[in-house]
């Protein structure tokens, strides 16, 4: 885990002198060395490895800080190294002369630092800090060139939506803190070798899972893997996110990011009760339908790839509502090969589209599957991984997703089965995308490297059109073999045998039907290659039925109107209630403070008024009266005899004229 952090560190203090990525590309390949010789191979079916350091003291909580290493999390580490080591490799000839090369390594040893960190936290609140640092390094990789808008709104689009989802994790984090007094994962949910067979010994299973704050937290908890995983309808920040590197594509977005969101459902687990269960099963299956619908209708390269994730993603989720963690994590690491290798193989067609672009000085999109075509005669090492990619992706027997997506389809099956009713929908649903897989990624393998090149014309004016590089190629040979089924197990048909599979073996309540174990396998092969038949009659013989502004293309290739539906509602809507706010805070909230102040000030002008004229005007009659009369008296006390003789005849006078008229 070190090794990525010491590299990026060093690259960020060297600046732009590291452009060549030896220290990353040494730093992964340390740590990928580490992980399967010095972790992997020791822990694995083996022991658990628990070291821990007190972190801080809460009243009488002390929170510890540490590694915790057992079967899951030794599985996930070693699958972030193996798919990042190729991707470095890859990325020295992807990226070369990148005038941000030395921010590009940087990033990736962060974004690999986050990750590894991430899959062998002690604890939930310390797998959240390394959750955000995920979050944080793929902003800055899917904004790697900010100096395009549509990255820039990219990236900022997704750390909003994943904003939202880390919201529900934090609040999980709370309520189970709040209630069993411990974030300890070993505490909570059992401490053994296959880390959830002990789960009886530990914390969760003492208590009603089927209490109220139980389900609030597995629906926050899965909320967190909403967004990070994106499922519907979160998933609106994944095919935006392509505008990054089609490299960092491959190892974030289609690999190990994206991926964080069914390990936190696998780690968290035996948190949830029947009610999450359905809600998480529920939710996988319509994103893994939406997704393969909406991939139907792309013509970037990239975002094909993009909702196809996104539906492999919703295959992984159902696993882990159905109660099989283990088929599901066995799904994600096949996943892992064959669709990193897919975005490098997409990328190494790019990498020579863009050249091309360049060199005959055309304005067109590299990524437009409609300007390829009859590739293979100018990529055939390319065509040949591709194609291996696109039939483990599809299915198909002997490959590595032939095995893994089998193991989700066939449990799920097994486990409607058992529950009868309206259940049998999600196992339909299931195959019904199975077979919209194969259709849509035998397109891209049509449109890409079969028919004729639409620019070849300049091909032949000696426009060089070449194989990608060495350097890409080996990366892409290396995943290629890791979708092969030889990689995963010595039976090409029966998951079961697959070395994750006996391992991370998880004890079903419901009856193995061995019937399904013959007829679903046949179904989506047949399926598959019925798609393949399809799609070559439309795209290689042009008999392609609808056009593009057939209503059923559009609804596809506009992502449902989701876009437009979160641009109206919630951007648009946000901004007009801001602006109603507004006018409701300039006209009602400071008119009524402007009426008050208005009146405030005419009643104090009365009051003025008032008191200078009424209260005042008293004071100073009375004032004016007592000194008039003062001044009166004033003149008769004088000191004079005769004055005073006077005052007192004319007092007797008075006197007598008052008692002659009286």
């Amino acid at each position: 885990m070190l090794f990525p952090l010491l590299a990026f560190i060093i690259q960020a203090l060297l600046g732009k002198k590291a452009i060549s990525g030896n220290i990353a590309l040494t730093a992964i390949l340390a740590s990928t060395i580490i992980s399967l010789f010095g972790v992997f191979l020791p822990v694995w079916n083996e022991t658990t490895v628990l070291k821990k350091w007190e972190w801080f003291t809460i009243g009488e909580h002390t929170l510890y800080v540490g590694i915790l290493v057992n079967n899951l999390t030794a599985l996930m580490q070693l699958v972030v190294c193996i798919i990042a080591l190729p991707v470095h490799i890859y990325s020295r000839a992807y990226m070369k002369g990148d005038s941000g090369i030395h921010r590009y390594w940087m990033y990736l040893s962060l974004f690999c630092f986050a990750m590894l960190g991430l899959t062998v936290s002690l604890n939930l609140l310390q797998l959240y800090i390394f959750w955000e640092l995920v979050g944080f390094a793929s902003y800055l990789l899917i904004g790697f060139w900010f100096t395009k808008e549509t990255a820039v709104q990219a990236n900022k689009k997704a750390f909003l939506i994943n904003r939202i989802g880390d919201i529900g994790f934090l609040i999980g984090v709370a309520l189970v803190y709040a209630h069993c007094g411990t974030l300890d994962l070993s505490a909570l949910f059992g401490q053994t070798g296959t880390f959830f067979k002990g789960v009886d010994i530990g914390i969760i299973p003492a208590l009603d899972k089927n209490t109220s704050w139980v389900t609030f937290a597995g629906l926050a908890f899965f909320l967190g893997a909403m967004a990070k995983s994106a499922q519907f309808p979160l998933h609106i920040w994944l095919p935006d996110a392509m505008e990054g590197p089609t490299s960092v594509s491959s190892l974030i977005h289609a690999a190990t990011m994206v991926a964080a969101g069914v390990f936190l459902l696998c780690t968290v687990f035996p948190l949830f009760n029947e009610t999450v269960l359905l809600v998480i099963t529920i939710i996988g299956t319509i994103t893994a339908l939406s997704a393969a619908l909406f991939a139907l209708g792309q013509y970037d390269i990239k975002k094909v790839l993009a909702f196809s994730t996104i539906s492999q993603l919703g295959f992984m989720i159902v696993g882990v509502g159905i109660g099989a963690w283990d088929a599901a994590m066995f799904h994600l690491t096949t996943h892992a090969f064959f669709k990193c290798l897919l975005f490098l193989c997409a990328g190494a067609v790019i990498h020579e589209m863009a050249h091309l672009k360049t060199k005959i000085q055309l304005d067109f999109d590299p990524q437009d599957l409609r300007n390829m075509g009859g590739l293979r005669r100018f990529m055939p090492k390319t065509y040949t991984c591709m194609v291996i990619a696109s039939l483990s992706l599809a299915g198909f027997p002997f490959t590595s997703g032939y095995l893994s997506k089998d193991s989700i389809v066939i449990t799920t099956y097994e486990w409607a089965n058992h529950l009868g009713g309206a259940y049998v929908l999600i196992p339909v649903v299931l195959i019904i995308v199975s077979l919209l897989t194969a259709f849509y990624i035998g397109r891209i393998i049509f449109k890409t490297f079969f028919g004729s090149f639409k620019y070849r014309t300049y091909i032949k004016a000696d426009m060089t059109f070449h194989e990608a590089s060495k350097t890409m190629l080996i990366p892409m040979f290396v995943l290629a073999a890791g979708s092969l089924f030889p990689f995963f197990g010595p039976s090409p048909a029966d998951y079961h045998r697959s070395w994750i599979m006996l391992i991370l073996d998880t004890d079903s309540t419901y009856p193995s039907l061995a019937q399904a174990h013959v007829f679903i396998p046949a179904l989506l092969t047949a399926g598959a290659v019925l798609m393949w038949l399809i799609g070559w009659n439309w795209y290689i013989k042009q008999k392609y039925p609808l056009s593009e502004n057939n209503i059923l293309v559009r609804f596809a290739n506009k992502q449902g109107y989701l876009n437009e539906f979160n641009e109206r509602i919630f951007v648009k809507g946000t901004v007009e209630l801001s602006r109603i706010l507004y006018a409701f805070d300039r006209h009602v909230v400071d008119g009524l403070t402007k009426l008050f102040s208005w009146f405030i000030r005419r009643f104090s002008v009365i009051v003025y008024w008032f008191d200078k004229h009424i209260v005042d005007g008293l004071v100073n009659l009375f004032a004016h009266a007592t000194y008039y009369i003062g001044h009166l008296v004033r003149h008769v006390q004088n000191g004079q005899l005769q004055a005073y003789l006077g005052f007192a005849l004319t007092i007797v006078v008075l006197g007598i004229l008052y008692l002659l008229i009286k």
